[in-house]
């Protein structure tokens, strides 16, 4: 009988929230993986989430990428200083998993995938609604070829409610915040690169955000490569949920994803059918996709084998972002070659 394998002990960089839902499933929930150390530029919360979890809270980034007791390094900290931390995560030689966008701009994820290549790291970029198994069905039924030829793919992708203004001003705006996730999806189910984008934008929720040119609300159209359309709609309100559905619909036929509901019971009266409502937060919605991405980062990082989510596919749905802002701008289709 073989010896079972050793987790991939992680260590994480960046104890805000999205490094603290990434800490926490790291902490015994994942088969193949564990926490083995925290860092942040807030000392205070390295510490909270280190003690907490009971693993070691380091004092910087140096520090931590130097620990020889960590197999693999989780970027978990703003877009903003992604690149400068993946260059220093790669030349440890040790696997690198990002949160996603990987950067801004191109330049700046250039620079992060040519360490990354020179290094010959493992690297996955953390599109976690890949690993969604709804959405995950309705690539595999393009895949297979059992919707024939896609004709058309729709996104809906909706908020419950819109982030704080200082958040907006730091992350990147709607198309490079939110709406990359879509763009990711729209290259995952087609299996097509994306080639024009014509993007719309207006801001119905949060009056501020004219003054950093950013929007809350959109429509956009991809054109892809093997000639599909995908149409996107965001919103940062939705009163009722967090929405996010996904249709692939082709020659042969339909596939669709639905919203999951807290439980399947109904109530039923003359007054009409009472449901439950959809999940209010990403947590909610999401969680099963953010484990299941961390399983798949532990099993290719100890088999070796490729990553499900490379660094090419972090910078594809960049460009495209990139493309849609400068639709909205200057109000024409723009071919994603002219961002690329």
């Amino acid at each position: 009988m073989s010896e079972p394998q050793a987790p991939v002990r992680i260590g994480l960089l960046g104890a805000g929230r999205i490094g603290r839902l990434h800490a926490e499933l790291l902490s015994g929930r994942i088969a193949g993986a564990t926490l083995a150390a925290v860092c942040d530029a807030d000392p205070e919360a390295a510490a909270e989430v280190a003690t907490r979890l009971r693993v070691p809270a380091v004092g910087s980034a140096g520090e931590l990428f130097e620990l020889p007791e960590v197999d693999a390094f989780a970027i978990c900290t703003s877009t903003d200083t992604h690149a400068e931390a993946i260059v220093a995560a790669a030349r440890t030689g040790k696997a690198i998993f990002c949160e996603k966008p990987v950067a801004l701009d191109l330049e700046e994820i250039d620079r992060a995938l040519a360490a990354i290549d020179e290094s010959g790291v493992f690297f996955q970029v953390g599109f976690n609604r890949r690993f969604d198994p709804a959405h995950a069905s309705v690539r595999e039924a393009v895949s297979s070829g059992t919707l024939g030829d896609v004709h058309l793919v729709r996104i809906s992708s909706r908020d419950p409610a819109p982030p704080p203004l200082a958040y907006s001003r730091a992350s990147g705006g709607l198309f490079l915040d939110m709406t990359i996730h879509d763009f990711d999806m729209a290259r995952f189910v087609t299996g097509s690169e994306v080639v024009e984008v014509y993007a719309r934008g207006a801001v119905r929720i949060t009056p501020e955000l004219v003054e950093l040119g950013d929007v809350d609300t959109a429509v956009v159209t991809l054109v892809h490569e093997n000639g599909a359309l995908t149409v996107i709609d965001n919103s940062r309100r939705a009163a009722y949920g967090f929405d996010q559905r996904v249709e692939a619909f082709g020659s042969r036929g339909v596939a669709a994803s639905e919203n999951p509901v807290a439980h399947t019971g109904v109530v039923r009266t003359a007054d009409g059918t009472r449901a439950a409502a959809l999940p209010y937060f990403f947590v909610e919605r999401y969680l099963p996709s953010y484990a299941a991405q961390w399983t798949a980062f532990a099993s290719a990082v100890r088999s070796g084998g490729t990553s499900p989510v490379t660094g090419a596919d972090g910078r594809a749905p960049l460009a495209i972002g990139l493309a849609a802002g400068r639709s909205v701008r200057e109000q024409r289709p723009v071919r994603v070659e002219e961002i690329a």
